[in-house]
């Protein structure tokens, strides 16, 4: 007698990644097809021998803003572009040894990764750094490219997500019409630290999983 094709072929349990950043770490939450806590971790993605704001710190000075602070060093433009190009290889590589080692160890096949949205900047290092306004989000704009460049090249499609609107979502894939109290119980369920980037991040991933 043949059987049916769902006994042929089962679902595939598959999990989420949601991604918090600060600076040049993030938090990593992972989450299962029905909202349970897989994984949860914290990456640094550069290197101390790195600075952590090339845009921020070094473009400033090249283009001739805060140098009455302290430790401010002379610094040319080129000089400026070609440090936050080391920065930026060095981000994804930090962040592919990241990814790498979390889906070593989570037993379910990561579907997808939920990265907060960037704003659009003007298109080069020399531009972001000269536009005031850019030259503020470039650092965090990087930092969030560099993972999901990391995330593609394992396979792994970004979501990208808006903090107002991440937990909303997240309630709507669970059905509830409030997340809190199930992130509350989430986090009490691993323990310290449970902190608000934990609960956006795991946030990012369950409402990923609309997708």
């Amino acid at each position: 007698m043949p059987t049916s094709n769902s006994a042929e072929h089962p679902p595939r349990r598959r999990a989420a990644v949601g991604v918090a950043e600060h600076v040049n770490t993030a938090v990593l939450v992972t989450v299962g097809p029905g909202g349970e806590l897989l994984d949860r971790r914290c990456i640094d993605r550069t290197d101390p021998s790195l600075p952590t704001h090339p845009h921020h710190h070094e473009g400033s000075w090249a283009v001739g803003r805060y140098l009455n602070t302290p430790g401010v060093r002379p610094i040319s433009l080129a000089q400026a572009v070609a440090l936050v190009e080391r920065v930026r290889a060095a981000a994804v590589c930090g962040a592919q040894e990241g990814l790498s080692a979390l889906a070593a160890s989570v037993l379910v096949p990561i579907e997808r990764i939920a990265i907060r949205a960037c704003p659009s900047l003007p298109p080069t290092a020399a531009e972001r750094m000269t536009d005031h306004r850019a030259q503020m989000v470039a650092d965090s704009v990087m930092y969030r490219d560099a993972l999901a460049t990391a995330a593609e090249a394992r396979g792994w499609p970004v979501s990208w997500y808006e903090r107002e609107e991440v937990f909303r979502q997240a309630a709507a894939v669970l059905g509830r019409d409030d997340i809190s109290a199930f992130l509350s119980a989430m986090g009490r369920s691993v323990g310290p630290p449970w902190q608000a980037r934990h609960r956006l991040a795991a946030a990012a991933a369950l409402a990923a999983m609309r997708s």
